[in-house]
């Protein structure tokens, strides 16, 4: 099994959601943190990001939410980025902030 580290900024995004949005991340985590492989509709890979970056993907009825996640490092899942997605592709801003906060966790 694999821990969990969630980067500082990434907790507070995700501690603002609705308690069943972060249940279901919980889940999703919990289950990659044991060894699942989660395809679409739930987790794609992210390469713009990184080699090792995936996104969660977990929708309710107050909107879609995305979780990036790496994957690259020996038994531990880095979560570094969470937000609200409003259009059909990630915004640029999202995928910088991404790639900033990943690197100051590894």
């Amino acid at each position: 099994m694999k821990a969990v580290r969630v980067h500082k900024l990434a907790a507070k995004e995700i501690e603002r959601l609705d308690p069943s949005v972060r249940v279901r991340i919980a889940e999703l985590l919990d289950l990659i943190a044991h060894g699942e492989s989660l395809g679409m509709p739930l987790s794609r890979p992210m390469p713009v990001i990184a080699t090792g970056v995936h996104e969660l993907r977990v929708k309710d009825a107050s909107g879609q939410y995305r979780v990036f996640y790496y994957t690259k490092v020996k038994n531990l899942i880095l979560v570094f980025h969470c937000f609200n997605k409003k259009t059909q592709a990630t915004p640029k801003k999202e995928l910088e902030l991404a790639k900033k906060r990943l690197k100051e966790l590894l």
